[in-house]
């Protein structure tokens, strides 16, 4: 007679995550940055096993309902997964159709020098909703204004907060960041109400602390030359058709978006709009991406906009700092988070279907006796998981599954553990010198993580905003009471 399924304990609860960090720690000692190409995916997959033997052996569940908890919980991402996707193909025709570039170069005209700090957070955020990419904005414009701030006389501790700040809040309202699509997928909400109900809390952040940099810069009173920016700009131009008409399709997709209109459809239509602009404006870039000299144009533009859908696009130029800014992986660049992604999800159906989450969030909850507190306890989760995994990525990941039913059992929809995901994940990553984000931003800039770090105020600002929400239940989303019926008896289920 078989043995009957036992309840886990919190030490068996608990001994799957902690063999998953201590794999990372030294998984991010041996691969550095580079986790993301497949280690940190193998270390998921080995964790996954670790957990599997617990649940098998220890609390006699049978592999079929583990692989049956798998596979619900890779199907409830796969909704996500096709957005990536479709992210990845929009952000390459919007690349070769020169909306990107034309983003960043009207974003750099604002820069002035007696508003330097301010202007250096508004371009650094302008860039990374255009590109998705905190690390890409850095290492292209940020690198540029980190040079031009310190030739105007601000410490490079400073600027480089400034330019992290605005990274930042770029990164995560960006519907092309691979994070901003990764918290509402591991909360179990839709990208689209994601972006829109952090705007709650990230738009008083991101103004709190341009009011500091504001402060600060009309204090410090510095004044310089801003000829690198320049150089930037007249690149961009050289190489592309800038002008207002391209900014038709974002202006498309953003209605779109609050129209609500679903996010495959809205990124499908942005993704291919782009691909019409790039023939009708850009003409020249489809003839050098597409490198066939001997064709008709037609058959240039079909190449050079397949290409740009699923795969590596580059421009190249004169300038190293634009050749770097110029470059998008397409639907194939995508496919390290997506892997990320599915071998999480087989960590999480794991445990999950074992009942190892539910004792952990079961324990945490006992002590959880208000709205507040539990937004708390998840900002403290995930900076728990910043300092310990080494990995931004992990500590949306793993919090997101842990607390993904408490929420719900609380009355509170899915966007609001979304959201603070990413008020907490999402940005303290930089602020920590062994994370993979504060190592990797500290290394390109030249700026030690202690030395920026006490002048990033928005990543600062961002978990306490979220926190104080929390605990004055502002602009926080509950279900209605029938609602609540549904959910009771899914979960009963």
């Amino acid at each position: 007679m078989a043995a009957s399924r036992k309840e886990p304990t919190i030490l068996e609860a608990f001994f799957p995550i902690l063999f998953l960090i201590v794999l990372l720690v030294i998984n991010i000692l041996i691969f550095g940055t580079d986790g993301l190409s497949g280690s940190n995916q193998m270390v998921l997959v080995i964790s996954s096993a670790v957990a599997g033997i617990v649940a098998i052996f220890r609390l006699h569940i049978k592999w079929g309902k583990l692989q049956d908890g798998i596979v619900k919980s890779i199907s409830a991402a796969m909704s996500s997964i096709l957005i990536l996707l479709l992210i990845g193909a929009l952000a390459g025709t919007w690349l070769l159709s020169g909306i990107v570039p034309a983003m960043i170069y009207y974003g750099l005209q604002i820069l002035n020098p007696t508003i330097f700090l301010i202007a250096a957070c508004i371009v650094s955020a302008i860039v990374s909703i255009a590109t998705g990419s905190s690390w890409t904005t850095v290492a292209t414009v940020g690198v540029a204004l980190l040079g031009i701030g310190k030739a105007l006389g601000f410490g490079e501790g400073l600027i480089a907060g400034a330019i992290l700040s605005g990274a930042y809040f770029g990164d995560k309202m960006s519907p092309l960041s691979d994070t901003t699509n990764l918290a509402p997928a591991m909360a179990g909400t839709d990208l689209f109400t994601h972006i829109r109900h952090m705007t709650k809390t990230t738009v008083p952040s991101i103004l709190i602390a341009l009011i500091i940099f504001g402060v600060i810069g009309f204090v410090s009173g510095t004044e310089g030359s801003v000829s690198q920016v320049k150089e930037i700009s007249a690149v961009i131009v050289e190489n592309f058709n800038v002008n207002g008409w391209l900014f038709i399709v974002p202006v498309l997709v953003l209605v779109m978006i609050v129209k609500k209109v679903p996010a495959v459809p809205a990124l499908l239509a942005g993704a291919l709009l782009g691909g019409a602009f790039a023939v009708i404006f850009q003409p020249d870039v489809i003839r050098a991406i597409a490198n066939e000299p001997g064709e008709s144009f037609l058959y240039q533009a079909y190449k050079g906009v397949m290409m740009s859908l699923y795969g590596e696009i580059r421009i190249i130029t004169n300038n190293e700092v634009v050749n770097e800014l110029l470059v998008t992986g397409g639907m194939a660049g995508m496919l390290n988070t997506i892997w990320l992604i599915v071998c999480a999800m087989i960590f999480g159906g794991i445990m999950e279907e074992s009942g190892m989450l539910r004792v952990l969030a079961e324990a945490i909850i006992e002590k959880v006796h208000s709205v507040g507190s539990l937004i708390a306890s998840t900002a403290a989760t995930c900076v728990f998981f910043n300092v310990t995994t080494s990995d931004q990525y992990l500590a949306i990941l793993v919090p997101g599954r842990m607390y993904a039913d408490i929420y719900r059992k609380r009355g509170l929809k899915p966007e609001n553990l979304s959201r603070t995901l990413e008020d907490s994940a999402t940005v303290t990553s930089v602020l920590i010198p062994w994370n993979t984000c504060g190592a990797t931003q500290a290394s390109v800039l030249g700026v030690a993580t202690l030395t920026y770090a006490p002048y990033c105020f928005f990543n600062i600002i961002s978990p306490f905003m979220t926190i104080l929400f929390g605990y004055l239940k502002l602009g926080i989303n509950f279900y209605t009471e029938e609602e609540m019926v549904e959910i009771k008896k899914e979960l009963a289920v």
